[in-house]
């Protein structure tokens, strides 16, 4: 089984905060589209593309961030499941994205906790990054959690959000460990999900037979 690694020789680069800087220097009102921001970024145009597309989850306007970020991560999800060495968008997409002044607003509500990240998360175990196998794994976690944003269930979006930029970050930043950590927590957010909706289904089907 060859690894991603195979195809693409690493290299040192910046950290996410600084890629976030690049990004928010220049007018406020640019539309920064998504087939440009993670264009050269090789094996961490994934992590780049999920962070752009989890940002709509932190909209506080109920079913709008999820409506929007939901299927982004399931396309993201999809094409890690199967194995794309890069990320793939329409062109309706690609020549879509936020706009400079929104993410110069997010890298600030984010700075002070990307600092302390930056102090522990570096390029390591990548081979769990970059195998078939892994790399699959990841993908099948984010459409899960894709789907699950994508529903209307109240206060679920900054939770499902900040998972999300676990999974980004640890793509973005090469970390293998960090990855581990975004399984775990995703995975325990996706049985709390599936044992809460079962809860809520036996619950309504009770109510039901009461009421008829």
């Amino acid at each position: 089984m060859k690894h991603r690694a195979d195809h693409d020789k690493e290299s040192p680069e910046a950290g996410t905060r600084a890629l976030l800087d690049s990004f928010a220097e220049g007018d406020p009102q640019e539309v920064l589209k998504l087939g440009d921001l993670f264009g050269g970024l090789g094996e961490r145009s994934f992590g780049m593309l999920l962070f752009l597309a989890t940002l709509p989850a932190f909209i506080p306007i109920p079913g709008v961030g999820g409506a929007v970020s939901g299927p982004l991560v399931i396309l993201i999800g999809l094409q890690l499941l199967i194995g794309l060495h890069r990320p793939w968008l329409p062109r309706f997409l690609a020549d879509r994205g936020p706009h400079r002044h929104a993410l110069m607003s997010f890298r600030e509500r984010l700075s002070p906790w990307l600092q302390r990240l930056e102090r522990v998360v570096r390029p390591r175990a990548t081979t769990l990054l970059d195998h078939f196998v892994t790399s699959s794994f990841t993908g099948l976690l984010l459409i899960v959690l894709g789907l699950l944003l994508s529903l209307p269930i109240p206060f679920t979006n900054y939770l499902f959000g900040a998972l999300l930029l676990l999974f980004a970050l640890a793509l973005l930043e090469r970390d293998g460990h960090l990855m581990i950590v975004a399984w775990v927590a995703g995975a325990l957010a996706i049985t709390v999900a599936g044992v809460l909706s079962g809860n809520l289904a036996a619950f309504a089907a009770q109510l039901l037979d009461r009421l008829a």
